[in-house]
């Protein structure tokens, strides 16, 4: 499920909506503007865009701020300039911590927590990729060190890193345009053909992290009465089905990637060119394996049509850079089955766990929205022969 920001803007919104509705156009070509906005609001865990104006004024105004202290004590540690601005929170917490907005008489600065990190590769390596991305010619907020030459700095009793704040327009989603997904492809490929070297792929697409199987962790659900039980009883086939694909298949050599390349991860510049954000869950995975991951987040809509055109777009952009394909079958689709399941285990121990009104609310939506979006076996072959069928000919 999308996060809506701290101080979300309809603004934006509505752009996200117009972004939508050319890729929802690729899938039908008479597809409206209402259509989109709806699509959209389901993305945020709604069920009209009436319901999303609702949140969006619910939630207008609730930044947080930080006292001008700590503020000051990051900006001079990362020599940003002198504080002209409060320093406001962009979005709830995520699995790293908390992202905040800094304004100095130097510009505005990204600057986020990282109180619960879990690094794959350590920040030297993901900075060393980011950089090697940015020679290439991908436009990201360039990463910051501080005085001292660090890249995550403790103050305040918080960890934390900075980067450049670079303007763009807000997330992209799925389904995304044609010419979006070619140029998600031509990153991509750039990305792994700096053929950036790395001991392991990502333990989070490498195998589960849980000890728990599907029906225990359902039973779990129905034990605790969680509204989304019966969703997740009902997921269980499905998900034990996901596990089995791939497992046999030799393991291809991963190179140093983005590692969550979705449409969350990316925005559109003024110009509209891509923009790359998120590069802290840098890792390993084989190419194939994140290209196939990219095919899932990118071509496919809520409910599993599949966008043909978008997919091999991306592929077609791939392609075009690089000059070849790493393998596609349905085993390169190892890695994302893999993080998917880590990812529902997460996110359903996380609802069962949730303390306070706010939370709860959030995870029980968040949860629900999850399960009724999961890809299938039959999803993954309809996207893998759009694909291959596209590049036969």
């Amino acid at each position: 499920m999308k996060d809506l920001p701290d101080n979300p803007s309809l603004d934006h919104l509505r752009q996200q909506a117009k972004n939508l509705l050319a890729g929802l156009r690729d899938i039908d070509p008479t597809a409206t503007l209402t259509v989109a906005q709806t699509r959209l609001a389901e993305q945020y865990g709604f069920p009209s865009w009436t319901a999303l104006r609702t949140e969006v004024d619910r939630m207008r105004g609730r930044a947080e701020t930080a006292a001008v202290s700590l503020a000051r004590a990051i900006a001079d540690c990362y020599g940003l300039g002198d504080v002209v601005a409060e320093m406001r929170t962009v979005a709830r917490a995520d699995d790293m911590g908390r992202r905040w907005s800094l304004v100095t008489d130097r510009g505005r600065w990204a600057v986020r927590t990282m109180d619960t990190w879990w690094p794959i590769v350590d920040a030297e390596t993901d900075v060393a990729l980011q950089r090697a991305a940015a020679a290439a010619g991908i436009l990201l907020p360039a990463p910051v060190r501080s005085r001292a030459g660090q890249i995550v700095e403790t103050i305040g009793g918080h960890r934390w890193r900075v980067c450049h704040w670079r303007h763009s327009g807000p997330p992209l989603l799925a389904p995304a345009r044609s010419s979006v997904t070619r140029a998600v492809g031509g990153v991509l490929a750039t990305i792994h053909g700096l053929r950036l070297p790395v001991g392991r792929v990502s333990p989070w697409h490498a195998s589960r992290l849980a000890t728990e199987g599907w029906p225990d962790l359902a039973a779990a659900a129905a034990a605790r009465h969680a509204r989304w039980a019966p969703a997740l009883a009902a997921a269980v086939a499905t998900l034990t089905d996901l596990d089995g694909i791939g497992g046999d298949a030799e393991l291809p050599e991963p190179v140093l990637c983005h590692n969550t390349l979705g449409p969350s991860s990316t925005r559109l510049a003024a110009n509209g060119r891509l923009v790359v954000v998120g590069w802290e869950h840098a890792g390993g995975q084989p190419p194939g394996w994140e290209l196939a991951n990219a095919l899932l987040d990118w071509a496919v809509a809520p409910g599993g049509t599949v966008n043909v055109a978008g997919a091999r777009a991306l592929v077609d952009g791939y392609r075009t850079t690089a000059g070849t394909l790493p393998p596609l079958d349905l085993a390169a689709f190892r890695g994302t089955v893999t993080s998917l399941a880590n990812y529902v285990c997460e996110q359903v121990r996380g609802a069962l766990d949730a303390r306070g009104e706010e939370e709860r609310r959030y995870a029980d939506r968040s949860v629900a929205h999850l399960l009724s979006q999961l890809p299938t076996r039959a999803v993954l072959e309809r996207l893998l022969d759009a694909v291959t069928s596209g590049i036969r000919r």
